[in-house]
């Protein structure tokens, strides 16, 4: 796997639980989608009763998959934080490449169901510049975008 790897390498060293599984799952679930553009991978990540609460994505798998066959080819996900709690992931992302004027930073929050993708909620922004940032720290990674 490409993207994610640093996140993956330090679970290595994690116990198997129920927390880094899921954690892994979702990682997996996004490079498929997002960067791979893999659907029929992807279709065994997304329930096909896969529930929709983003006010950006239409409802269901069908959706979501939509969604990202619609956007350009230059599409690219790049995970961060990622927490899991039970059946519960967090993950704190950039989209790049979606065809905007600047890329969004998402908090995209996953329900995991007997080891599938079941239920999604997100918070996203725009990603500020340097100039824009009152505490001049980027909002993703280490550096501002270019």
């Amino acid at each position: 796997m490409t993207v994610g790897d640093d996140i993956v390498t330090k679970e290595v060293n994690m116990p198997d639980t129920k927390e880094s599984r899921n954690k892994e799952l979702v990682l997996e679930a996004f490079d498929a989608l997002f960067n791979r553009r893999d659907y029929a991978q992807a279709e065994r990540y997304w329930s096909p009763h896969y529930i929709q609460h983003s006010a950006h994505i239409k409802p269901g798998r069908e959706g979501l998959f939509d969604l990202v066959k619609s956007l350009p080819p230059t599409l690219k996900y790049e995970p961060g934080v990622i927490i899991a709690d039970g059946d519960f992931v967090i993950v704190h992302g950039r989209f790049s490449g979606i065809g905007q004027p600047v890329d969004w930073i998402a908090a995209d929050i996953l329900r995991i169901d007997n080891g599938i993708l079941a239920e999604h909620w997100d918070v996203i922004q725009d990603e500020a510049t340097r100039e824009q940032s009152k505490s001049g720290l980027p909002m993703f990674g280490d550096h501002f975008p270019s």
